[in-house]
This record gives C-alpha cells, structure tokens and sequence, in this order.
C-alpha cells in the first residue's frame, strides 16, 4: 500500500505506475471487448436480434455517451470522501463494473422476442457504460492527482502505453477464438466472460490500495456544473489542447478505417508496413521520454505534428510506392506514439494551468469535456472517409482488386489528405501555445510546493482533530 510524504520528489513508486496503469488497462479492455463489436456480434450473431433494432440501440446509447462524461467528471471533482475524490469510484464501482460485464452476456428467457432483446442491449450498454465512465475517467485523471512534475507523469504514462497496447489487442485477439456461432451453444463463451469480468473487479479494486490522492482537494469549493463547464473554455490553452485532442482522435479512427482499404487495394506487403510503423513508435517513444524535458512539451508536440504530417500528405499522393509506404508508416508510428505519450502531458499542464487561475483542481471536469468534444470525431472520420472515396469513384461492392487507377487515388485522398492537413494545422496551433520555458517550468515548481504545503496542512489539522475528538 502507498504512504506518499507530503514533499517535493519528482519519484513515483513503481508499483503505484504498475498498479495504476493496469487497472486502467484492464478497465479498457472490458470496454474493448462489450464495444469493440463483440456485444453487437452476440446479439446479432448467436441471439438473433435483428440488425436494424442493433443500430437504432447504437444511435440513442451515442447520445448518452457523449452527455454522460462532462457529468460524471463533475460530480467527481465535486466527490467528499474520506478516500479521496476519484478513488471510491474505483474503488466501490469495480465489482459493479464487473458485473454489469457479466449480465451483459446472459441470455435471459425472452431471446426471441426482438423488442425485449432490444431493451436488454440498450439497458446493458447504459449500464454498462455509465460505470466505465465513472471508473475510467477517475483512473485517466489520476496521474495528474498523484504530481505536478512532467518526468514523473511521463514515467506513469509509460506503463499506460504500455498496458494500452494490451487493452486493444486483447479483444481483437481473444473474440474470434471463444466467439460462439449461430446455433452453438454459448455456456463456455459465457463461463469465460464471468472469469473474466470476476478477475478484472477483484483486480481493479486491489489497485485502489497501492495509490493515492491528495486529500486536501476534496475541501475545495467546486463551481456549478455550467459555470465549471464555461470555465473550461476560457482556458485558452485547453483550447489549443482540444485541437490536438481533436486531431489525435480523428487520425487514429480514421488510419485504422483507411488501413483495410489500403492492403485489399494495393500490392504492399503488409509486413514492411506494420515493421516500419512499429520501429517508428519504438524510436519515437523513446526520442519523447529522453527530450520531452529538454525541448518541452510544447515543441516536441509540434515536431510530432510536422513529421506526422508529412507521412501522410506524402501517402495521400505517392502512397502506391512501397519505399513511400514504408516512410508513411513509419511518420505514423512516431505520430501514435506522440499521441499516446505528450497529448497526455500537454492535458496535465493545461489542468495545472486552470489552477493557478481559479485555485481548484478541476480534473474531472476537464475530462469529462475533452471526451465530449473528441467523441464526434470518430462518427466524422469514419463518414469522411466513407464520402470522399465514393465521391472521388471507389466501388464498395467491386471484388477486392478490380478498383479503377483513379478510385485507388481516390482512396488514398480520403485516407491521407484530412489528417495531413489536420496535423498540419497543429502544428500551427502549437506555436500558440502559451505554457512553455523557463516560466512555466517555474510556475510548476511552485504548484508542486503548494500541493505539498496544503497537503501537509490538511493532515496536521485532520490529525489535530482527531486528537480533541
């Protein structure tokens, strides 16, 4: 269990990275496996449940789950326990997470009847999702709880990286191979689920002992829910941040769309591809981790921008060349690996920012924003892609192969083009980006030895107290 001083290291128990970075890995990959496509194959595939009602459910659950992040972010920021702010969500809402997981795979007497099967995934995916959101938002902010220093989140967000990469495997993985078909039956499909969603609450609730938050923020006055929301956008730099945010989201859904197309399409090896995209996040991971202190947040978010640009305008236009697919990749790789180590550290700067302007650490609330703003662009990305291939001659239907010159150009346009430009702005943007050098380092500083101060305080007097009591 942590017993974090109260002073000013920079250091991060291991386990507490491990522990944290885990049990958010494991939390997303529940998440992968009930929205990555399997909880839509089951009840469409194997209970029957008609494709049309399957959408019309996707539809009103994306309503909710755009509204329900900016909630959940607020009523945690504004969360008094004794535990803290974040960790009796975690704590408390694991086993409910679990179970929401298992209940969701039961087959209950009403298969058959489409309208109660429609109620059933609509019910389980609200249930479902409400508690992922809750968990997941308290575990995404909880480096920025823990400390103020870059290297130290850096060296938290590693082990994310890391165990991200697990949580988005492992659906991808493990669905096809347990997976029932139509007429099976689904007992073992449905005794791997309950294994599954047993060891990941027990787990995550575990996790709970092995970190902590600062408990002086919980006696902090929170604004309403509106003017907290409206704060967030006077926030010039969560403005540019958004941007970024923005960007990251929309790239990542629509490479991984594109990307398909791209292999059934081209006569690329696939191998040379994914080596380059995988030696160019490697490389580039480890290129942020050693300068990101050096050059700053700020400048190695733009040269990620830059380079990441430039893979994909020269894929939009010479993309059918294997050397130019090769560099593309390998620009993407560096891009992924920006995305999934810096955005993360420019999100924490923008949140101590809006501290030292309205004196909260306001956490919640920023991430429940951020996801309600980066949600719409994956339903864009995909429908961009989509429209612009169609428009410029590619045939979805037509054999794989037999695509004309000009809908092979096409694709790579719809697939490149955006993000080229995106990325390209910015890296615009960041030139504008306010929190950067030696002031900002030293405004850090001094938040990390106010942290400490009222940390301190707060456990005096809670000690005090106890003491006449």
């Amino acid at each position: 269990m942590s017993t974090r001083k109260h002073d000013l290291s920079n250091t991060v128990p291991l386990k507490t990275k491990i522990w944290l970075s885990s049990a958010d890995g494991i939390v997303a990959t529940l998440a992968g496996l009930i929205t990555g496509g399997g909880l839509t194959y089951y009840f469409t595939k194997w209970m029957g449940l008609k494709a049309s009602y399957v959408s019309i459910a996707w539809l009103i659950f994306g309503i909710w789950n755009a509204v329900n992040d900016p909630l959940f972010g607020y009523l945690s920021d504004r969360t008094k326990s004794n535990l803290g702010r974040r960790i009796p969500y975690i704590r408390y809402g694991a086993p409910l997470y679990a179970l929401a997981f298992i209940i969701s795979w039961i087959a209950f007497p009403w298969v058959g009847n489409q309208w109660a099967m429609f109620f059933q995934m609509l019910i389980s995916l609200f249930l479902f999702d409400a508690l992922y959101t809750a968990i997941a938002t308290s575990l995404y902010v909880m480096p920025y709880e823990i400390t103020v220093d870059n290297q130290a989140r850096g060296s938290i967000f590693i082990w994310k990286v890391f165990f991200s990469i697990i949580s988005l495997g492992a659906p991808l993985i493990l669905m096809p191979l347990i997976q029932p078909e139509p007429g099976e039956s689904a007992t073992t499909f449905r005794l791997i689920m309950t294994c599954i969603g047993i060891v990941a609450g027990i787990y995550v609730y575990v996790s709970t002992f092995f970190y902590q938050e600062n408990n002086y923020v919980k006696e902090e006055a929170q604004p309403p829910m509106l003017k907290a929301i409206v704060d967030c956008f006077k926030n010039r730099p969560f403005l540019i941040f958004e941007i970024i945010s923005f960007t990251v989201i929309y790239i990542q859904t629509a490479l991984m769309q594109g990307v398909l197309y791209y292999f059934a399409e081209f006569n690329i090896p696939m191998t040379y591809c994914y080596g380059a995209l995988l030696i160019g996040a490697i490389l580039g991971l480890l290129f942020w981790i050693r300068h990101q202190e050096q050059l700053g947040v700020n400048r190695c978010i733009f040269l990620m921008c830059l380079i990441f640009s430039c893979g994909c305008l020269l894929m939009a236009f010479f993309g059918n060349y294997l050397l130019i697919a090769c560099i593309g990749f390998f620009a993407t790789g560096i891009g992924f690996s920006g995305g999934m180590y810096l955005v993360p550290l420019m999100n924490g700067d923008v949140i101590d920012y809006d501290e030292l302007h309205t004196g909260l650490r306001r956490e919640g609330i920023y991430a429940g924003v951020n996801s309600f703003i980066t949600k719409p662009a994956i339903s864009l990305a995909q429908s961009a892609f989509l429209t612009i291939i169609t428009a410029l001659g590619y045939i979805q239907n037509a054999k794989q192969g037999t695509q004309s010159p000009a809908a092979k150009s096409g694709l790579l346009i719809g697939w490149m083009l955006i993000p080229a430009i995106l990325l390209f702005i910015c890296s615009i943007c960041m030139m504008a980006y306010p929190l950067k050098g030696d002031d900002w380092k030293g405004k850090k500083e001094q938040l990390k030895k106010s942290h400490a101060k009222k940390e301190a305080l707060y456990t005096s007097n809670n000690n005090l107290n106890s003491k006449n009591e």
